[in-house]
């Protein structure tokens, strides 16, 4: 790659040459230009791992815990050392562009890509994700702020119109992106699928030349969500550089008609083409080529990393009696479906494939040096567990072998196109290409041989993107191939899961055959749903066992166990992109599993996985309680490095968890319903909703203890004076922290700003600043958090169209570990407007 003259070049592109540079070339790849030198840039997924180019059997990568989890560290070093990892990954898999970070707002529980986002607060968010971007573009990878903006729910994502107040836009929505820019110019964002204010995001003047380039004045390259464009003439005036992905649907020869029909000045066009160039020139000192091989890291000191992140994002919501930390030396009971499953991440773009995974169950197992004992308790899964990595190939490897056909397995004579060893029996081939394939139409069978270890009737599942039958020694045990009905599978574009039984006996090895056909061979009604290439395919397979008796067991060891952890919570199957969750409750059975245990054991430790909040009926019976969420490679590690304390906990909820989901601000508000959601509960979100309407959450955002305790003393505030606009005017608040406890920890300082009464009904309190700070048993040190004034003090005054720092006594709040809080005050002595970033 080379630095282009990029007016020079501009000048030099003929019509058709601009017109293709607006649009990618296929899922991941934008447009090259070889007689002016015009590389092709590769972007990348996403938000927790870099995938590389292959949602179908690519190149395994490191997967970082969930977003929440990563915004319970409240940790800016540790989330700028991530950024650095990602940008390595990113170059290992060709890379140039990371579509990452996610800083939507989770307005409720239910989002189906909660677990995507960093927090409920915009300051939080917004600062971890500068953090973040900051470290990925040091190594000179190009971030991507997504997804701009609104972008809070999965149901008719594409179509819905997100109603929200101008006030709650910029003090909810917009925030996290205005504070991730001043703290890291962010090279790329990706506009978000839904309509704001009744018109689609990507085609929002108002918001992406208005707000984005003319008000905060950034100059980069806006990309579409895959499949988010949706016009030609009106997504160019936007500000749309990219229309992602390709092949394009609205560029192309329409785009090129509309220029010349003047629907789109050249001039507009030309500026689009510009942003990418300069975003070429930018990636062209990563010395990555076009096409570059997709190679694995997975180095001894990003494992450190990726184990350590996975530590602190924990969070230690109950410790009565000081249960944790586990005894080393004693014997363990360990019960749950979350055990001996790796839940590494949701489900969905945030999905990849790991370079490992580590268990619960394997990390516990790692740290004791006593006996182990595991109950299953209760099952998890929402889809039948893979059946793919309990086959054998027919000469004896893990898996099975996947062969690939033009024609149905119904006619004879047919060629053989390509054959794979597979192990994982999900499969989704939206970039799966064969030069030999002839069409979207083709078939697949997938063969390999399962030796159940119990005898027992054995239930087996099929979901697909085309049309499936799976035989069990020539038996057509599942046909999802006629009738089909919609699921959400797949981003929504795949059936239910269709089941099948047989009676299984252990010790006999059966074939397994599954046929597959493509999209194309589908009888579903597609129309309206995005498709993502030419399919999807899932089986599964458990033997079939009753939630009572598997309970029964586990409360009988419990009782007299000597120390007893249970693992429960979602997987990737319950939160995922493409539909939001029904309910906060966990999977059928894990409730009623943790309250028969507890009653048997009282000491029992609970550790739930979710990327955001689950009902907890059985919560004032527990004495100990960890929140985990999903963990990445190092899931398992972490969690055990907590629960036998070699990491003291440090994390902070970055949610707030009601009690009920009725008790969420958006209860009333959260679906599409007839095209439109209103964001009826304005600025009161999270926490600002609960603490104006005096209702007590389960647990408060911002919550987390410790195996130490902290003191918090001396709490001064500086205000610095005013002059004729707030322009570098700031607030500063120093506090003295000590360790007042017998082990090493780690403190987060949280810095609120409580207004005082103004000409608007404002939140209780909001967060405008944090620092976490280590300490070891009995050391102090002073902790310094200034914040800008303007941003510590402003509304949003919808008829001035600007912030507004009243006049007035503001409250300042110091909180951290435990329930003490010191008090401050500054004045602002006159109101003042400003706008910008």
């Amino acid at each position: 790659m080379v630095q282009l003259d990029v007016e020079k070049v501009i000048s030099e592109l003929t019509l058709g040459e601009k017109v293709a540079l607006t649009a990618g070339i296929d899922f991941w790849h934008t447009a090259s230009i070889k007689r002016l030198n015009i590389p092709s840039l590769r972007t990348s997924d996403g938000p927790n791992g870099v995938r590389g180019t292959r949602f179908f059997n690519g190149i395994p990568a490191a997967c970082f815990p969930c977003s929440t989890a990563l915004g319970a560290t409240w940790d800016t070093d540790l989330l700028h050392k991530v950024g650095q990892l990602m940008a390595d990954e990113a170059i290992a898999k060709g890379t140039h562009v990371i579509l990452g970070p996610t800083i939507n707002t989770q307005r409720s529980p239910l989002g189906g890509r909660g677990f995507e986002s960093f927090s409920e607060d915009g300051v939080l968010s917004g600062t971890l994700a500068g953090h973040y971007c900051k470290g990925i573009q040091e190594k000179g990878v190009a971030a991507t702020l997504k997804h701009f903006v609104c972008n809070d729910q999965e149901h008719e994502r594409m179509a819905v119109d997100s109603i929200v107040t101008q006030r709650a836009m910029r003090e909810i929505y917009l925030l996290p992106f205005q504070i991730a820019l001043r703290i890291c110019q962010a090279k790329c964002f990706m506009t978000a699928y839904n309509k704001v204010n009744g018109r689609h995001a990507s085609e929002n003047k108002e918001i992406l030349d208005g707000i984005l380039r003319k008000e905060w004045g950034w100059n980069g390259l806006v990309m579409s969500d895959w499949f988010g464009t949706y016009t030609t003439s009106d997504a160019i005036n936007a500000g749309l550089d990219l229309e992602m992905p390709g092949k394009t649907r609205w560029r192309g020869q329409a785009l090129a008609h509309a220029v010349s029909s003047n629907k789109v000045p050249e001039f507009v066009l030309d500026e689009r083409v510009r942003n990418l160039l300069n975003l070429i020139n930018y990636a062209d000192g990563l010395g990555i080529p076009e096409n570059a091989p997709e190679k694995a890291l997975n180095r001894p000191q990003d494992r450190e990393l990726l184990r350590r992140c996975a530590a602190e994002s924990v969070v230690l919501m109950k410790n009565q009696g000081n249960i944790l930390p586990l005894n080393k030396a004693k014997s363990i009971l360990v019960i749950g479906p979350n055990a001996k499953l790796a839940a590494y991440c949701g489900g969905g773009s945030a999905s990849l494939d790991p370079y490992y995974t580590v268990t619960p169950f394997e990390g516990v197992t790692a740290k004791s040096k006593g006996e182990v004992r595991f109950e299953q308790g209760v099952y998890s899964h929402d889809q039948l567990p893979l059946l793919g990595p309990h086959m054998k190939t027919e000469d004896g490897k893990t898996g099975f072998m996947f062969r690939v056909f033009n024609e149905p397995a119904s006619q004879s004579n047919r060629e053989l196109v390509d054959e794979l060893h597979l192990v994982s029996s999900s499969g989704f081939l939206m970039d799966y290409v064969n030069p030999k394939i002839k069409s979207m139409t083709y078939f697949v069978d997938m063969e390999g041989y399962f030796t159940p270890e119990e005898d027992g009737l054995y239930d087996f599942g099929v979901i697909v993107v085309g049309t499936g039958r799976l035989m069990i020694d020539g038996e057509v045990v599942v046909d999802n191939t006629k009738n089909q009905r919609q699921g959400s599978a797949f981003f929504g574009t795949a059936t239910v899961e269709e089941k099948g039984s047989k009676q299984l006996k252990a010790g006999q090895t059966y074939k397994v055959v599954f046929e597959f056909g493509t999209a194309p061979t589908s009888d579903l009604d597609t129309r309206g749903i995005v498709a993502f290439g030419p399919g999807g395919f899932r089986f599964g397979a458990t033997r079939r066992v009753s939630n009572e008796e598997l309970i029964a067991n586990a409360v009988e060891q419990a009782a007299n166990a000597d120390q007893v952890v249970i693992f429960a919570g979602l997987t990737s199957e319950w939160e995922t992109e493409g539909h939001d969750r029904e309910h906060m409750d966990l999977p059928p059975g894990s409730d009623e599993l943790i309250s028969r245990v507890l009653k048997a054991n009282p000491n029992a430790v609970v550790v739930i996985q979710s990327g955001t909040p689950v009902t907890m009926p059985w919560v004032n019976d527990a004495s100990a309680l960890l929140q985990a969420w999903f963990g990445g490679n190092e899931c398992g590690n972490g969690i055990a490095d907590v629960l036998y304390g070699d990491v003291n906990p440090s994390g902070k909820l970055p949610l707030s968890f009601p009690v009920r989901l009725e008790d969420n601000p958006s209860f009333l508000n959260f679906r599409s319903e007839r095209g439109r959601v209103l964001y009826g509960e304005d600025i009161y979100v999270g926490y600002r909703y609960y603490e104006r309407a005096k209702i007590t959450p389960q647990f408060s955002f911002g919550h987390g203890l410790s195996y130490t305790s902290f003191a918090r003393s001396g709490l001064a505030v500086e205000s610095s004076p005013e002059g004729s606009t707030l322009d570098n005017e700031t607030v500063t608040a120093t506090v003295t922290v000590k360790n007042t406890g017998k082990v090493p920890g780690s403190e987060i300082v949280q810095l609120w700003i409580v207004p005082p009464k103004t000409v608007v009904n404002r939140p209780v309190r909001e967060l405008k600043g944090f620092q976490k700070v280590a300490l070891q048993p009995g050391e102090e040190k002073k902790v310094q958090i200034t914040v800008e004034k303007k941003l510590a003090t402003s509304w949003w005054d919808e008829q001035r169209n600007a912030w507004a720092s009243e006049k007035g006594i503001y409250g300042v709040l110091v909180t951290g570990t435990g329930e003490e809080k010191l008090k401050g005050e500054f004045e602002v002595k006159k109101t003042r407007f400003w706008t910008g970033l």
